[in-house]
């Protein structure tokens, strides 16, 4: 018998049948040290940026009197869901970039997926549930208070997580049930579903097609939740009288809109294409996109711009003294 190579790396050690993987290796997007480098300090300033404009956002919901209604309690909800979600993938890929050692263990990687399929698909709910929260408030104004109680509101923000966590487990128990026992390289920068079904020993049929209609499922009701609600949001803008007021209602739900529109688009590209498990360059930079870049842009889309949080900030700055 042959004796191994004493200086032969184990991580990537490519195992035979019957030898079942204990770590995985997040090969990243390139190997070039200088490059690594410099995404480091991006993805560090992108992510700095994020926690403090999400925090920051539910900080002046809580002490400003004026944003206790539904719209800010859903984009409170919102603001922390897009800080927890961009913590379970950033912080490890900025370790990778400065670091030889780009393993994750077992545990680490199926808990990293819960996390982020888990969140990820909260998000989808809640943006349905913010679609119709804004519908009933520019359809029907007068009732807005009565429609959306908190009984209403807090029972959209639970079933929003509970269809989340649901999704989550079902998903990750059907990918981490898989053998591994061919390569431990994961081709991306997180533990996502399609490149680990790629490097699977085992028959993946089923979980792709579990992966295609179950998030294929979601990805429909809750788009169509959020087109049609818009779509009453258009009409109702379109019998204002006032062209200014048209003009600053289309312009607010506008980037409403486009905001969910990039959000379920790039998901759509990742999951919902085939040969969606291939992961190229191209694939991560769209799974960084909607899980680093977006959760930054969203209190940008959903909140700064607005008069009410606008006003806001400026007493906020008073109170401190700047």
């Amino acid at each position: 018998m042959s004796e191994l190579p004493s200086d032969l790396d184990l991580s990537r050690i490519q195992f035979k049948n019957g030898t079942e993987v204990s770590v995985f290796i997040l090969t990243g997007f390139t190997d070039d040290f200088v490059m690594q480098v410099l995404l480091f300090f991006l993805f560090l300033a992108i992510y700095l940026f994020t926690l403090i404009g999400n925090f920051g956002l539910v900080v002046l919901v809580i002490g400003d009197a004026r944003l206790h209604n539904p719209m800010y309690y859903f984009l409170s909800v919102l603001s922390v869901l897009d800080a927890c979600y961009s913590t379970v993938v950033t912080p490890k890929m900025l370790v990778n970039f400065l670091s030889e050692n780009k393993t994750i263990s077992f545990l680490g990687c199926a808990t990293q997926m819960l996390l982020f399929v888990g969140l990820g698909t909260t998000e989808c709910f809640l943006l349905a549930a913010m679609a119709y929260d804004r519908y009933v408030a520019i359809y029907n104004p007068l009732l807005y208070t009565v429609s959306m109680s908190p009984r209403v509101y807090v029972s959209l923000i639970v079933a929003s997580y509970i269809g989340g966590i649901l999704h989550a487990s079902i998903q990750t128990a059907a990918t981490f049930s898989l053998s591994y026992c061919a390569s431990n390289e994961i081709r991306h920068v997180f533990c996502d579903i399609p490149p680990l079904l790629a490097i699977s020993c085992s028959d993946t049929y089923i979980n792709q097609l579990l992966l295609l209609y179950l998030l294929g499922a979601i990805e429909v009701v809750t788009i169509l939740i959020v087109l049609i609600s818009y779509a009453f949001i258009l009409l109702a803008i379109l019998r204002m009288r006032s062209p200014e007021g048209r003009r600053k209602v289309y312009s607010t739900y506008g980037s409403h809109l486009t905001g969910v529109s990039i959000y379920h688009g790039t998901i759509l590209f990742t999951y919902v294409r085939p040969g969606s498990g291939n992961a190229s360059v191209h694939d991560m930079v769209v799974s960084v996109f909607y899980t680093i870049v977006i959760p930054m842009l969203n209190p940008i889309i959903y909140s700064y711009r607005n008069k009410d949080v606008k006003e806001a900030i400026k007493k906020l700055v008073r109170d401190i003294g700047l």
